[in-house]
């Protein structure tokens, strides 16, 4: 991978454009990254990570205000890179998601995340979607984010974490760096197979003993096995068949007595049933010879009333017949009194009855006559209503001739009053025209006195909270000094009161630690005021949390500055109420020209319908002349032909006061002269039935033996009293036949001299025997039961314990190799499969860092990797200690000095990165980047790091160099200076 050109925009403290070319600044393969704390040399690295992989590292990334405060309001963040990667030249260019000012109106809206990626050498499609992008750049480069952030920006800071961390925490390092999700994945299968057959071993153990409690169930035991489960089963299933076999003999005994008891109780019972039968019948029979008489005499009034029921149905119809015809009498003579009162001729001579043979065929001729008259009436009606109509529609067409003539008027005065309006609505557009043109810098004006404003505001309690925290920095110096102070006089003396600890330690005969002497003539004495390793420790602690503190409250002190020097460059330094009122001022104006520009719309549109409108008034001026006069026309042909027909209907009237009672008289004689006739006619025919009914009923009484018709209907009885006959002979009847039966039966007539029998006795014989068979009966099948279990789960038991056995010894061994693999069980070293892969990739830093320590030492170091289990059962394998070849003691890296420190981390940064690199793919990094550091190196030291960093530009890499170190500007000519500013930082680059 190598950089070509950057170019950042509204990016952090960069409020302008500023352009990188890494070709030019990187031609000799080493440059320098200086600046001011705080100038922006880390967001340059910043802006080359995010423009690769759409985010920053570490922390920085989680605050996500990568947009300038420096930025003038609206500013788009972008950052541009042109990079090389895997041969392929490409163009990355990103935007983050952002907030920004609404254009109109108060508040602000978010922008998302855009990108695209541009292929430089013609290659392939260019892309836009942000995971298509992302998806490509981790293909070429072959390394995650966070790889790349280890690799290629080397932040000393975390390998000088790493140095000295523990092994968990060093693990989770290399984890982020190096794929170990196969090798996690193993671990995680070879555990869930272990989990899985300890699982499957306990359901067949399981199923062992769940076959013996249904051993012990079956047995009916509540005791567990005397001896081997198995033999102990079989055992009992040799007991349980002799039970069994007892069982059943017992069985078929009690079952031979009780058949035995069964028959004599069948035999007595039948005995018993026969004689109850016989009583019972001789006494129905004697109930029946009792009551023959009375029976003789239910017999004839049965037969009489049967003979009778005819009569009835048909003096019913006639009783019926004679009330019709006294209805329909009456209802003539209402009808025809009706008729008469409305005055028409006499069509039914004065009501004679029976009526005369042609009276109905003289009503219908009348009736007619009647009818025709309607008929003719009612097209006089109907011209009438025509009548009503014209003179409606005259009415109506005169209203309409009044609105057209007062719109005749109207239009002559709007379009004498068009000139005016035409010129009033120009001008108004004109307007607002003028305002909407000025509504950009408006909004501008707004925007920078309202920032103005807001920073005025904000500067006042940024102040505020600086004094408050200057306070506290006073303070945490003086805690700080005084700690320090300490943890020197506790320093001090611990090494004034060594040489008593150590001789402390000698016996007699031991060498002196420090001459060698094994004779000890004048020991050192312990001082009153003496220090041990753990005061000088609690001293030391003390004095770096004094530090700490100190240190955060001065960096919260720098940052208030920033926002102080910020706030100033955003005009928060004028006088408070002038800003206000200035921003108050530059709302209002924006807000007048909004509503002017805002009916700019409506007044074009106004201003066309006005241009238009003089012709089409004189369209509807010609029109409504023309409907006028047509109306006028319409109204004098309504009212001529509305006079013609109300003369006609006059002369239909006659003498009636109008067409309407004219015909309503002639409608009132026809419906009624109908109705009586009609009337006459019912009564008639009703008549003629009464008396054909008569003749019939006298006739019938006749018929069923009768003499008169009064003696028929006096025989005549309910249908209840009927049923009620019929029911009372049938049951007689019945009761006989069934007596008489019973007697003549073979059986009963055996038992004839029989009274009494017993049933009892049998019966209760035969009921203990049958309860003998039952307790028998339930005794054989539990037995039985009993057996069959048995043999079924011994049988099962059998080859349980010949199934699991081989299931036991394959789970013991796969547990055993689980445990290995998890850095557990016989694994001595604690270390699982995955830190076993980790262990060898520390193990080939170590190789590539101690190369560069040794070479940046002198000789005198060199890393080395221990693969030992920890201290109280922790894993092991990720061990790194440093070897000092002058004393030849491996020694915690811990112990060494802060340049000693700084060269380790640096050697161990750049091992990685070649160890990473390799890792994916042999990725070739042409462009690096070394973060501070060098400020702790003497001279010599620092060329020996020198040399080792003209070793890395070999083969054209090309390497960036971050820090503040005066010497560094010496040594390196091609510079890359960021400089601060009040409005924002900018760049500058010097090629050596």
């Amino acid at each position: 991978m190598r950089l070509h050109k950057l170019e950042v925009t509204a990016f952090g403290p960069f409020a302008d454009t500023i352009e990188v070319d890494f070709d030019k600044l990187g031609a000799d393969g080493l440059f320098l990254l200086h600046g001011d704390t705080g100038a922006g040399k880390t967001t340059v690295l910043d802006a080359v990570a995010f423009a690769l992989y759409g985010r920053v590292p570490g922390a920085r990334n989680e605050g996500k205000r990568l947009l300038s405060d420096h930025a003038p309001a609206g500013s788009v963040p972008q950052v541009s890179l042109e990079v090389t990667i895997s041969g392929r030249r490409l163009k990355l260019v990103r935007s983050p998601e952002f907030s920004r000012p609404k254009k109109r109106g108060s508040g602000s809206i978010v922008e998302n995340a855009k990108a695209t990626l541009e292929w430089l050498d013609g290659r392939g499609e260019n892309l836009s979607r942000i995971p298509d992008i992302g998806d490509e750049v981790n293909r070429l480069m072959g390394m995650s984010a966070d790889q790349f952030f280890q690799v290629v920006l080397l932040p000393q800071g975390e390998f000088a974490k790493f140095l000295r961390a523990e092994n968990d925490e060093r693990g989770k390092l290399l984890e982020r760096l190096f794929d170990t999700k196969k090798f996690v994945s193993v671990e995680a299968w070879f555990d869930e197979k272990k989990k899985a057959s300890a699982t499957a071993l306990a359901n067949k153990e399981q199923a062992v003993s769940l076959l013996l409690a249904r051993v012990e169930t079956a047995a009916g035991l509540e005791v567990g096995a005397e001896a081997h489960p198995l033999e102990w089963s079989r055992k009992l299933l040799a007991e349980s068949r002799d039970g069994r076999d007892a069982t059943v003999a017992e069985m078929e005994s009690a079952k031979a007595a009780a058949k035995q008891a069964n028959q004599n109780l069948h035999v007595a019972e039948r005995t018993a049933d026969l004689v109850r039968r016989r009583d019972r019948a001789l006494l129905d029979l004697n109930a029946v010879n009792a009551g023959a008489a009375d029976l003789a005499l239910v017999t004839g009034e049965l037969a009489t009333a049967k003979l009778a029921q005819p009569v009835a149905a048909i003096a019913q119809d006639a009783e019926s017949a004679q009330a019709a015809v006294a209805s329909a009498l009456v209802a003539v003579e209402s009808v025809v009194s009706n008729y008469s009162a409305r005055g028409g001729p006499d069509l039914f001579a004065g009501g004679v009855w029976p009526p005369l043979e042609d009276e109905r065929e003289q009503v219908a001729a009348q009736v007619r006559a009647w009818r025709d008259e309607i008929v003719r009436l009612d097209s006089v009606v109907e011209e009438s209503r025509n009548a009503d109509a014209a003179e409606s529609e005259t009415r109506t067409l005169s209203v309409r001739h009044a609105a057209l003539t007062v719109r005749t008027g109207e239009i002559v005065r709007e379009r004498a009053q068009l000139p005016d309006q035409l010129r009033t609505v120009a001008s108004e557009l004109d307007a607002a025209q003028r305002a909407e043109a000025s509504l950009s810098g408006l909004e501008l004006a707004r925007a920078a006195a309202t920032d103005s404003a807001t920073a005025a505001h904000e500067l006042r309690v940024v102040r505020k909270q600086a004094e408050a925290v200057r306070v506290k920095v006073l303070d945490a110096r003086e805690v700080h000094q005084e700690a320090r102070g300490r943890w020197l006089d506790r320093v001090q003396t611990r090494i004034e009161g060594m040489a008593a600890e150590l001789a402390s330690s000698l016996q007699p005969g031991d060498a002196c630690q420090v001459c060698g002497s094994p004779e000890h003539p004048a020991l050192a004495q312990p001082a009153t005021d003496s220090a041990t390793e753990a005061d000088v420790e609690k001293a030391a602690v003390r004095e770096r949390a004094a530090e700490s503190a100190l240190s955060a409250v001065v960096e919260q002190e720098s940052a208030l500055a920033l926002e102080i020097d910020r706030l100033i460059a955003r005009g928060g330094e004028g006088d408070l109420e002038e800003l206000d009122r200035l921003r108050a001022e530059a709302q209002s104006a924006l807000d007048t020209a909004n509503s002017k520009a805002s009916q700019v719309g409506e007044l074009v549109s106004r201003l066309a319908v006005l241009n238009g409108r003089d012709t089409e008034l004189e369209q509807e001026s010609a029109t409504v002349s023309t409907e006028s006069a047509t109306v006028a026309e319409r109204i004098s042909a309504l009212t001529i032909r509305a006079q013609e027909i109300r003369t006609a209907i006059v002369a239909a009237a006659g003498e009636d006061s109008s067409v309407a009672v004219r015909r309503a008289r002639f409608e009132a004689l026809a419906s009624a002269a109908s109705a009586a006739s009609d009337a006459r006619e019912d009564a008639t025919r009703a008549q003629t039935r009464a008396v054909e009914l008569s003749a019939k009923l006298s006739d019938a009484a006749a018929a069923a033996g009768f003499d008169t018709v009064p003696s028929a209907l006096d025989a005549v009885r309910t249908s209840a009293r009927i049923a009620a006959m019929e029911a009372e002979v049938g049951k007689a009847r019945d009761r006989e036949v069934a007596a008489r039966t019973v007697l003549n039966d073979p059986d009963v007539a055996a038992v004839q001299d029989v009274t009494t029998v017993d049933v009892d006795g049998p019966k209760q014989v035969a009921t203990e025997r049958g309860e003998a068979v039952d307790t028998a009966v339930a005794a054989a099948s539990l037995a039985a039961n009993r057996v069959a279990d048995l043999e079924r789960f011994t049988a099962q038991l059998e080859n349980a314990y010949e199934a699991v056995a081989p299931h036991r010894a394959l789970h013991d061994e796969l547990a055993a190799l689980a445990d290995v693999i998890a850095g557990k069980g016989q694994n001595n070293r604690k270390m699982s499969l995955r830190s076993y892969v980790l262990a060898s990739r520390l193990e080939e830093v170590a190789l590539s860092a101690s190369v560069r320590l040794q070479r940046m030492s002198g000789g005198r170091y060199e890393f080395v990797h221990s693969d030992e289990a920890g201290s109280r059962g922790r894993r092991g394998g990720l061990g790194l200690d440093i070897r000092d070849d002058f004393t030849g003691v491996v020694r915690s890296a811990k112990t060494l000095s802060g340049g000693e420190s700084f060269l380790a981390s640096l050697s161990l940064a750049l091992g990685l990165a070649d160890v990473v690199a390799a890792e994916s793919g042999g990725v070739v990094l042409d462009t690096m980047f070394i973060d501070e550091g060098f400020g702790t190196l003497d001279a010599d030291t620092l060329d020996s790091v020198m040399g080792v960093l003209d070793e890395l530009r070999d083969g054209g890499r090309v390497v960036g160099i971050v820090s503040h170190v005066d010497e560094m500007r010496q040594r390196i000519p091609s510079r890359l200076h960021v400089i601060r500013g009040r409005a924002g930082s900018s760049v500058e680059v010097i090629a050596g």
